[in-house]
């Protein structure tokens, strides 16, 4: 199937490893160049030379952190001199500390917030005018199916990310005059760095091996197996399509029927 994307420039947040390093290389194959970024270097070296030799496609690699401003305006500042255009935006960042309400201080809080939260709310501000010039921009946010349905044992992440979600159905209205679409991604369990740090939480709080805890895990999702990263990634490089112009405002869980909510 066309996807649209050949011509196109993508920037992926937080796209070393895992679910955003699949979406990068996913719409790469797909024709589109790619600035990837992340904070350590040499993991980010890594996931970049891979996209860029499975798919032919050039990349731009940029070490920051999502959690801090400055950074951000560098990345969208960087990608807009050097490729000219942003077309597509992913908005991504690792997931906060699990544990209880009581457990989380200040600090932690905090963290989320700049991590989670305000991270896509600067990424769009930068890209805003490279999206809006685009004529076709997508803006796609990876975030949790913590959205839809509170996880045990993840406070922060209940909390924080139902925001990214108001802020997604927000701009769905105002930036669809300019042609740009907005959705967002509720990954569930996939099979990932963090769902095995979860795993091994989980296991600590239970006292049981990690493969008991996971094989709990898999017993909640109906189709009895955690997710890969791809499986995810075909999403996103759907909604960064053609195919997908009058899709904007929508929230979808890749979780193997996991959350249980009609909506």
């Amino acid at each position: 199937m066309k996807m649209g994307l050949k011509g196109s420039v993508a920037l992926v947040a937080a796209s070393s490893e895992g679910i955003g390093r699949a979406v990068a290389l996913g719409l790469a194959m797909e024709g589109a160049d790619i600035a990837m970024c992340a904070r350590r270097a040499d993991v980010l070296e890594d996931a970049a030379n891979l996209v860029r030799g499975m798919s032919g496609m050039e990349v731009l690699p940029i070490v920051a952190d999502m959690a801090d401003e400055a950074d951000i305006k560098r990345v969208v500042s960087t990608v807009g001199e050097h490729f000219g255009r942003i077309d597509v935006l992913v908005n991504n960042a690792g997931g906060p500390p699990h544990g209880q309400f009581v457990q989380q201080g200040e600090e932690h809080w905090q963290r989320a917030f700049e991590l989670n939260l305000l991270s896509a709310v600067r990424l769009v501000r930068e890209a805003l005018p490279y999206l809006q010039a685009s004529g076709r921009g997508r803006i796609i946010n990876l975030t949790s199916t913590s959205v839809k349905q509170p996880i045990e044992g993840l406070v922060l992440s209940n909390a924080i990310r139902v925001g990214v979600i108001g802020m997604a159905k927000t701009l769905a209205t105002e930036l669809a005059p300019y042609g740009i679409t907005v959705n967002s991604i509720a990954p569930g369990r996939i099979d990932t760095a963090r769902i095995r740090d979860l795993d091994r939480a989980r296991a600590e709080v239970l006292g049981v091996t990690e493969a008991e805890a996971r094989k709990m895990a898999m017993e909640q999702i109906p189709l009895g197996r955690y997710g890969s990263p791809e499986e995810v990634a075909n999403l996103a490089v759907f909604l960064a399509s053609d195919k997908a112009s009058y899709i904007t405002g929508t929230t979808i869980q890749v979780d193997g029927g996991m959350v249980k909510g009609i909506l």
